[in-house]
């Protein structure tokens, strides 16, 4: 089963999605580097603070609450310590280029709660036979994003369409850990439409996506969400979806790949040009 992740640090908004079907609630304080990365582009670089992770976890019922903390520096101990105390469920390590980071970062947390690397530098694409073997690993997940900009490349959807996304995740399964990717747009709509991008989290096994900015138009509290729209209306369609890709054969499946990695090769062609 996919768990579908949102961002926000919005306790009420947190609450709506939890009722909506979304599994985890993903606060981000991650900020070392990211407007550097990604301040050219149109993207969201998150305002969250540390006492949104206590307000949020008060607040829900059932979903997971995880937490993307900075790259490993100096006060990265305060910060795991700081995020466990405020009822994280699950850490998130970003931008770290090798195994030995991840491990440093699992002994920082020392099995207290999850440990979820992003996997969003080419070099750590190349470790990644290692980072799966470290002690304290829950499970990984793909940074699309980030990555695409590692790499140079012109469209976020490059490394699954050209097959390295697809080497990753059987490292990742060859030592049955979980794993997730990227973001999805609602059904029928985005650059690449959700229902494509579903496709492939469903080929490949995955069990983890968020939900983009494109799914929810930006919204950051509830006020927000339900002005812009039906959440339990969209999660529904995601999961009807599901049920239908699920029946695919597998020359349906494959049609289905070609198509997207088709349409992942226009649109990057014409960002190049």
């Amino acid at each position: 089963m996919i768990k579908y992740m949102l961002i926000t640090n919005d306790p009420h908004a947190a609450v709506y999605a939890e009722s909506c079907g979304v599994k985890r609630i993903f606060v981000d304080l991650e900020r070392h580097g990211k407007f550097e990365r990604q301040g050219h582009l149109d993207t969201l670089i998150s305002r969250h603070s540390i006492e949104d992770v206590a307000k949020v976890k008060k607040q829900l019922l059932k979903a997971d609450l995880l937490v993307r903390l900075n790259p490993l520096h100096a006060d990265s101990e305060q910060e795991v310590e700081q995020a466990i105390d405020a009822g994280a469920d699950l850490l998130m390590l970003p931008m770290f280029r090798t195994a030995n980071e991840v491990r440093l970062f699992c002994d920082l947390v020392a099995d207290r709660v999850a440990v979820v690397p992003l996997v969003e530098t080419y070099e750590a694409t190349q470790a990644l036979v290692e980072i799966v073997h470290v002690s304290g690993v829950s499970e990984i997940y793909i940074g699309l994003n980030d990555l695409h900009l590692d790499m140079k490349l012109n469209f976020m959807f490059e490394p699954l369409a050209n097959g390295l996304v697809e080497q990753m995740t059987n490292t990742i399964k060859s030592v049955g850990l979980p794993f997730g990717f990227g973001g999805i747009a609602r059904v029928g709509e985005g650059v690449i439409p959700g229902e494509m991008v579903l496709g492939e989290h469903l080929r490949l096994g995955s069990s983890a996506v968020i939900l983009s900015r494109t799914f929810h138009r930006r919204s950051e509290g509830l006020s927000d969400f339900q002005a812009n729209l039906d959440l339990k209306v969209e999660m529904d369609k995601l999961l009807a979806k599901v049920d239908e890709l699920s029946l695919r054969n597998e020359a349906e499946i494959n049609a289905d790949q070609q198509r997207f990695q088709t349409k992942v090769r226009e649109f990057a062609a014409s960002r190049a040009g």
